[in-house]
């Protein structure tokens, strides 16, 4: 019996549980410290009313005989994928609801898709971007090249910096709106990867999970907005943000048909994958996901979604006033320089020491990301205008 040598490879902790273990000491150490927290890109808003009315009913079904369901579709089941199709029909794209996989969340689909890839493939991640890619890919052995984001180019890299290195691309991940960074790509820019993708025959992995915070019209929330994306891109997105479901556990992912390699429909892979490895999302979870993508449930998510962008933006006034340079603007999160020329672990130390504030380092998303700090608008508005008030009596 061997073991996956591959897990040595892959650093010591995940970054959010090494976050999470130094609150602690520090809570256990100051016994009296009120922290709070704005690291994990967590939701703290209720459920929409709609979702929560469809969660009730689906459990009365699951109560009587006549309505009681056991296993569903792995795939999904056609009410939902119906929903999410409708959902992108306002976006102006077409999709078949057999194009649509309902899974247990983003992060999930992030890490399984790769099963349908070969272990060679060369793949191309941004610097800095969420940490779950790469250590997906380091728990296969992948070879990882990384393309840098920076002030230069507004931590939106492009295929030059791919071209530069020299590098034969075969799966491309991209995030958009970024996290960290809450950059965002444009029509212009996600044409020219399109583009590029389809000239090298690779395929773009597009994380949209934070495509509900796009409040700019110009700017695309979905990949399959951009002519030819149909035939390289597969598109991973997710309930967590949009309504809130982060504890409740709901994504989805989507693969054309048009998306062929080698002969080979990789939504037949795909689906081959999931009914071999994957029982299905619950019909409860399900019925509420539905809810919320309806007229009315969107309408509610969009409440929740302002809410947190409202608390976005009183952080952003916060650190205008201090001159600390950061972005925002289509992210729940703001993505700061520090000041003082603190590294990032040390101003998540005074942060936490004199302000009792848990943020994110930056460098824990990549060596791009040292020297700036991501802060989470998930939180009440109490405690983000409590947590602006120690931020200025500290800088």
């Amino acid at each position: 019996m061997k073991l996956n040598q591959n897990y040595a490879n892959l650093k010591d902790s995940y970054l959010f549980s090494t976050i999470a273990k130094k609150a602690a000491a520090h809570i256990e150490a100051n016994s009296n410290a009120e922290v709070i927290r704005l690291g994990i890109g967590d939701v703290t808003r209720p459920l929409p009313a709609a979702a929560i009315e469809a969660m009730q009913g689906a459990v009365t079904d699951m109560s009587q005989a006549a309505t009681f369901k056991g296993y569903g579709p792995e795939q999904g089941y056609p009410f939902l994928r119906e929903a999410i199709r409708d959902y992108y029909a306002t976006k102006g794209v077409t999709l078949d609801a057999n194009e649509i996989f309902v899974g247990d969340g983003a992060k999930s689909d992030i890490g399984n898709i790769l099963d349908i890839f070969a272990k060679d493939n060369n793949v191309i991640i941004p610097d800095p971007v969420y940490p779950a890619y790469l250590d997906a890919n380091v728990m296969d052995g992948r070879p990882i090249y990384y393309i840098q984001g920076n002030e230069e180019n507004g931590f939106l890299p492009m295929p030059g910096a791919i071209e530069a290195q020299n590098i034969k691309p075969h799966i491309i991940y991209m995030c958009s709106p970024n996290n960290p960074t809450g950059a965002t790509y444009n029509k212009e820019q996600l044409k020219a990867w399109v583009d590029y993708a389809l000239a090298n025959k690779a395929v773009i992995l597009f994380d949209a999970a934070y495509e509900c915070f796009i409040t700019n019209d110009s700017l695309p929330t979905s990949i399959f907005e951009i002519e030819g994306a149909t035939k390289c891109a597969i598109e991973i997105c997710s309930l967590s943000k949009v309504a809130g479901f982060t504890g409740v556990r709901c994504g989805y992912t989507i693969i054309s048909k048009e998306l062929v390699v080698d002969g080979t429909s990789l939504a037949a892979m795909w689906l081959r994958r999931q009914t071999t490895k994957f029982n299905g999302v619950s019909y409860i979870v399900q019925k509420g996901a539905a809810a919320a993508l309806s007229p009315e449930g969107l309408k509610q998510c969009r409440e929740n979604v302002e809410y947190y962008l409202e608390n976005a933006k009183l952080i952003s006034k916060t650190l205008t006033e201090l001159g600390i340079w950061h972005t925002s603007g289509n992210a729940p999160y703001i993505w700061l320089k520090c000041p003082q020329g603190l590294s990032s672990w040390e101003f998540f130390d005074k942060l936490l020491a004199e302000a009792n504030i848990v943020g994110t380092p930056g460098a824990g998303f990549g060596s791009c990301g040292e020297g700036f700090f991501r802060l989470s608008a998930f939180n009440t508005r109490e405690n983000v205008e409590k947590a602006m008030e120690r931020i200025r009596k500290v800088f």
